[in-house]
Formats: C-alpha cells, structure tokens, sequence
C-alpha cells in the first residue's frame, strides 16, 4: 500500500525513532509498504519519520542508478550491491569514514528541491534485518550518502540541517512554503 510521505514541516520528521525490539507484523508491513512507497515517488530511501512513524526503521534501494555507481563489502569482501537491495534496516548505527565528499541530494519530504551536501565517503553500517539477522557491512558511493540519510531521518535530522548556509537561503521562500503546509 502507498502511504503518504509528510513533508517539511510536519513534527515526525524531527522525531528521534524508538528502537525497534521486536519484528512484528505491523513492522513487516509498514516495510513493505515502504518499499512500495519509496519506488512509486522515484527514491532510493525513505526513512519511517517521512510516513510518520517514528521508529528506527529505514529501506534502501539503489539498483539502477547508473550514473552514481555505489559498492559495499560484508566481512571485508566485495559484494554485488543488487544482491542486497532493497535493504531493510532496524536500529541501523554508522560509522563515519574520514574522507568527505560533496554531493547533491533531494528529499522525497522536500519535493523538487536539492542541494549540494558533504558527507563521509565510505560508512560502516551496523544493523538488524527483517529477518532478525544482525549485518555490519561497508558502503561507498550513492549507497554511503543514501544510508547517511535516512539514519539522519530515524535522528531527526533534516537534509536542511546540512546544507550550507548560502544554500539554505537561496531555498528560504521554498523552505517556508513547505513550512506552513507540512
């Protein structure tokens, strides 16, 4: 089922998400329906915050983004990144590599806005599935910037939060529009 994405605005995007300690049903559902929700707007994440459920739960799928390749390694070895995809993700932590990059980003809770942000090149991801197996792999490219964030999400915090500040005020009037409807 396709759920409604909230926008800018709305108080479950700045909510911390409460750890999820057991896979129920509704958890398995809510990720189907996010998957399906995240593919019907064209993204490649979407964190619970942005259907307006604070929990720590996230899915990610970068299959067919051609022009911004990602890698991921599990135990140290190279992986095929389709092979994982989409990724469900409960109680996801990072860690941050040294080496920042920057690079643009949109929101699928900021419609028709982007913005040039910097973040670590290379993650280690720590997390539970929806089978319940713990996985700690690695990951570069659009995967590293598309886990980076939605765990911001599951923290409320806002890709506007990284923006630059002469970013931020090229998007004011826009940021405020989606302010007061959010």
């Amino acid at each position: 089922m396709i759920l409604e994405i909230v926008q800018f605005g709305h108080p479950a995007l700045r909510a911390r998400g409460a750890q999820v300690h057991e896979i129920t049903q509704e958890v398995r559902k809510l990720a189907a329906d996010m998957i399906e929700t995240m593919r019907d707007a064209d993204g490649v994440g979407l964190a619970a915050q942005q259907v307006a459920v604070p929990i720590q739960l996230a899915v990610v799928d970068v299959t067919g983004v051609e022009d911004r390749p990602s890698a991921m390694w599990v135990g140290g070895q190279p992986v095929r990144v389709e092979d994982w995809m989409p990724m469900i993700l409960i109680n996801p932590q990072l860690e941050l590599g040294a080496e920042k990059e920057a690079g643009t980003e949109g929101c699928l809770s900021f419609p028709n806005m982007t913005a040039q942000i910097t973040r670590a090149s290379r993650v280690r991801v720590k997390s539970r599935l929806l089978d319940g197996r713990e996985v700690e792999f690695e990951a570069e490219g659009l995967l590293s910037r598309a886990l980076q964030h939605e765990v911001d999400h599951l923290n409320g915090v806002l890709f506007v939060d990284r923006m630059s500040a002469a970013a931020k005020a090229a998007l004011a009037g826009k940021l405020k529009r989606l302010q007061r409807r959010g």
